[in-house]
């Protein structure tokens, strides 16, 4: 699985082996539960991160086509769109970030593991 599709992976990442890896043969929930959750909500603050990135966008955008010539509007539209893009510049750093160190290192920081 390359890495656009893990990002862009409509399911949950651990939806196909829930009961191999989550759950043991006594259906009680087990500490490897938590590989699962744990890949689940990082999945869910990377789309968190698009839709409120996209909705500063739209908010400030708008705020600059309606500030009508005010000065203080506009530089607050400003702002408020540069701030938008300075957000998405720093998830988007962040995830490269630890993306090149699994690479670098070798060792799969993406990827939460609990031993058995």
């Amino acid at each position: 699985m390359n890495l656009i599709s893990k990002i862009f992976s409509p399911t949950p990442i651990c939806a196909a082996d829930w009961s191999s890896t989550c759950v043991k043969d006594t259906d009680v929930a087990t500490i490897q539960g938590f590989n699962c959750l744990f890949a689940n909500i990082a999945q869910v603050i990377i789309y968190f991160a698009g839709i409120v990135f996209f909705i500063m966008f739209i908010r400030g955008g708008f705020s600059y086509l309606t500030s009508g010539g005010d000065p203080k509007k506009t530089a607050k539209a400003n702002s408020t769109l540069t701030l938008a893009v300075i957000g998405l510049v720093g998830v988007i750093i962040s995830f490269l970030i630890i993306t090149f160190i699994g690479d670098f290192t070798g060792v799969n920081v993406t990827e939460f593991n609990i031993p058995n």
